[in-house]
């Protein structure tokens, strides 16, 4: 028997991580249904967690990154040859 069950998450979180069950094989439900599982065959979370250490530096690195790769204006690149071609271009 299963039972409904409703959570809110964020609105990116939530559409990159359907990206990635996708490309598992997996639906959301699945997922979710995987995850409830091995915490209680663990007794516990199935993971560690922890505060990463990062520097101001990197926080701010992967918070620009996030914002480029989620801005359709910004091109892309396939191989670093292209996008080394591309700046001799400019």
């Amino acid at each position: 028997m299963t039972s409904p069950t409703q959570v809110r998450i964020d609105s990116d979180v939530k559409r990159e991580a359907t990206v990635l069950f996708a490309n598992l094989g997996l639906d959301m439900s699945s997922a979710v249904n995987l995850f409830l599982f091995q915490c209680v065959l663990r007794g516990g979370l199935p993971f560690n967690i922890e505060m990463p250490n990062y520097n101001k530096e990197t926080i701010e690195a992967m918070m620009e990154a996030k914002k480029i790769s989620s801005d359709p204006s910004v091109k892309g690149y396939s191989s670093v040859e292209e996008a080394l071609d591309a700046l001799k271009e400019e």
